[in-house]
């Protein structure tokens, strides 16, 4: 029998390892990349993030990838594991066939419900 399948990413999550995409980057970089990558709707501080990346490091989902010392202060950099870039795919997928169920049904029922709307006798306009 096999595992149960994972819970859904939350979105900070999703958006975290969708950053990480391109290469490891500082908490900060991560941060302007989240905001970037979901057009403003994901904005996270510094504690948040920083709670977001515990997690994902805890499931093994990115690593701490280096650090330098950037005006006195330590920077560290955390990259996308082969498990977390495997996770944000199967993730990405289930986003995709949700949006698909909407997006197949939506334009049929928009223009079933125009029809519907629409008067069964001629308009007679004004001369």
């Amino acid at each position: 029998m096999g595992s149960a399948p994972r819970p859904a990413l939350r979105e900070p999550s999703y958006f975290v390892l969708a950053a990480l995409l391109g290469g490891p980057l500082h908490g900060y970089a991560v941060i302007k990349r989240v905001t970037e990558l979901s057009d403003g709707r994901v904005t996270l501080a510094a504690g948040s993030l920083y709670s977001v990346i515990d997690r994902l490091l805890g499931e093994g989902l990115v690593t701490a990838d280096g650090e330098e010392i950037v005006n006195g202060r330590a920077r560290r950099y955390y990259r996308l594991t082969d498990e977390g870039c495997r996770v944000l795919t199967e993730e990405a997928d289930r986003l995709a066939q949700a949006a698909r169920v909407v997006m197949d049904r939506l334009p049929r029922r928009l223009t079933s419900q125009a029809s519907a709307r629409q008067p069964s006798t001629a308009r007679i306009r004004p001369a």
